[in-house]
Order: structure tokens, then C-alpha cells, then sequence
């Protein structure tokens, strides 16, 4: 140290040194931590494409979709009944509602190809030619098949009104496993009453615009009919026309599926399978039905919520009769 107190030039050398020789150290430690971390990075990948290359090399062949099926897994669909095609039926407009999917959601412009398809079974592959804020102009270039194919199985279900959202459920899932239509019953023990008219068109329009939203979910071109709620005694007067199978699913007094299904006429062409409300049904309306040549079905011994069994039938008939194997 100077006369003046600060550190002369050669001594600041000299106390600095040791620190950057630590911080030299530390430096060339810390890259050489970095190069044997991106050695294993890369061994690791390696390793792994090594694993699963030549599994997704043998899989992805197996798949062997043409250029028609590759197009259903990215679809833009949009429903148009029958009604908005021209009767030469090379065009369509689309709702408004479906205009703003198209138009907001989608962001798509004239000259976009999009399908669309009219909840009776047919799909159209389509051209957008003009769009507003009202409604969409579509030309039809083709008929196509749907995004996923139907059914076999022509299958009705009939279920009792239920509490809440739980009867919304039921629509749901059972459009979605492929039931073609869905009767609203009412039933001696139903806890749910829809008396008055405007209550009833409400809840009729809920429950088709839910079947609507379920079938574009899972590529169906066919939307369940749903009609207003129907009394039990009209089902069994009219359910086994045309010859269908009727079956009433019932916690009590049934035999099982297989048993009940054996041997059925051969000539049917489809299945009414009827679920009852939350309490059941009563010993008058079992009888009923067994003098209308019912088959009593009961599912095993645990006893099922409504919505769970409407549910389950759906997906059983599906097994036994329709494609769900």
C-alpha cells in the first residue's frame, strides 16, 4: 500500500488472481457438465427411435386408408337438413348458426371445402361460395360416405322422463354409441311431468339440438329422431310393428339377454328396448307388457340408475346385434 493508502498496481494483480482462476474453473466445469448432458440427451434418443421405430414402421402400413377415408379425420362438418338443399340438390345454405361456426369459429372464406351432411344418413362433400353474416352458400360437388359409417342395427330407445340433466346425458351417450331413435316415455312412477306446452317444445328443442351435437362429435350423418314425450301404453300398441323386437328392461321378473334374444324372429328389423324411470316399473305395466309379447330383460344383480341403464342397454344391443364388437 502507497503512502496515499490505496493498493499499488502489482498487488491488485496479485489478489485478483486467485479469482479468476476459481471462476476459470468453474466455467470450463460447468461446460464440461453441459457436454455429458447433451451426450446422454442424445444417447437416450437414440435409443429410444432405435425402440419404437420399427414398431410404428410394421403399425402405420396396417392402416392402408384411401384418400377419401384420410379426409374423415379432419372433416369440417356441418348439418343441413333436407329442406335448405335445391331441389336439383347441387346447393345448399347453411343456418345461421352453423354460418357462424363456419364464418367465426372456423374462419372460413368462398372456395372452402367443407361437408356437410342432412341427419338422415346422407354427407356431401361441398364448396363454400359465398358467406354472411345470415347464412352460407354451399355447392354440392359429390356425395360422399359418412365420417363413420352407421350402424347396422336400427335401434330405438324408449326411456322415462328423468330428473335434471340426467335425461341430457342419456341423449348424448346414446347418440353417440348409434341409437336411432329416442322415445320420451311417460311412465305410472315418473317423477317428471311435461304438462305444459311451451315446456315441453323447450325441452324437445334441448334435447335434438344435444342429439345433433353428439352425432357431428362422432362423425354420424344420422341424427336421432326425438319426438315429444309418449305414454307407455301407445309404445306397447305400436312398438312391435313391422317386426321389431321389443324388449323391456326391468330390475325384477326378467331373464338375461342371451336368453331372451335367443331365437327371435328372424325376419326383425330392428329393436325397441325399454328402460323405466327412477322407481321402476310397476307390476301393472310388466304385465302389459308380457301381453304385448314383450321380452322381460334384467341386467344382472346390482341395481342401476335410470341413466346408467339407458346407457348400458344402448351399448349391449350394440354388442349383441349392431357393430359395437
Amino acid at each position: 500500500m502507497d503512502r496515499a493508502g490505496s493498493l499499488s498496481p502489482r498487488l491488485i494483480g496479485k489478489s485478483l488472481t486467485p479469482f479468476w482462476e476459481r471462476a476459470g474453473v468453474k466455467v470450463r466445469s460447468l461446460a464440461r457438465k453441459r457436454e455429458i448432458f447433451l451426450s446422454l440427451v442424445a444417447s437416450v434418443r437414440d435409443k429410444t427411435q432405435f425402440i419404437a421405430g420399427p414398431f410404428t414402421q410394421a403399425l402405420t402400413p396396417t392402416l392402408s386408408l384411401g384418400e377419401g377415408e384420410k379426409k374423415t379425420m379432419t372433416r369440417r362438418r356441418f348439418y343441413a337438413p333436407r329442406a335448405r338443399f335445391a331441389p336439383d340438390k347441387k346447393s345448399l345454405t347453411l343456418s345461421a348458426e352453423e354460418t357462424r361456426h363456419a364464418r367465426e369459429v372456423l374462419r372460413l372464406q368462398s372456395g372452402d371445402e367443407i361437408f356437410v351432411f342432412d341427419g338422415v344418413g346422407g354427407e356431401f362433400q361441398c364448396s363454400v361460395q359465398a358467406i354472411s353474416r345470415a347464412e352460407a352458400e354451399v355447392s354440392v360437388i359429390a356425395q360422399v360416405g359418412p365420417a363413420r359409417p352407421e350402424s347396422p342395427l336400427d335401434l330405438t330407445l324408449a326411456i322415462a322422463l328423468l330428473k335434471g340433466e340426467k335425461f341430457d346425458l342419456v341423449i348424448q351417450k346414446a347418440t353417440e354409441l348409434g341409437a336411432k331413435r329416442i322415445v320420451p316415455l311417460d311412465t305410472e312412477r315418473g317423477d317428471v311431468r311435461l304438462r305444459d306446452g311451451d315446456s315441453a317444445q323447450k325441452r324437445l328443442t334441448r334435447w335434438r339440438r344435444i342429439a345433433l351435437e353428439a352425432a357431428k362429435q362422432t362423425g354420424r350423418a344420422y341424427v336421432p329422431e326425438i319426438n315429444a314425450p309418449l305414454a307407455f301404453t301407445l309404445l306397447l300398441r305400436s312398438a312391435g310393428e313391422n317386426h321389431r323386437i321389443v324388449l323391456m328392461f326391468s330390475e325384477r321378473e326378467g331373464k338375461s339377454l342371451s336368453e331372451a334374444t335367443n331365437g327371435l324372429d328372424p325376419r326383425a328389423t330392428g329393436v325397441v328396448a325399454a328402460v323405466g324411470p327412477e322407481g321402476g316399473w310397476t307390476d301393472n305395466e310388466i304385465e302389459f307388457a308380457r301381453e304385448g309379447a314383450w321380452e322381460i330383460v334384467t341386467l344382472g344383480g346390482r341395481m342401476l340408475r335410470a341413466e346408467t341403464a339407458g346407457i348400458t342397454v344402448v351399448a349391449l344391443l350394440q354388442h349383441r346385434f349392431g357393430d359395437l364388437v
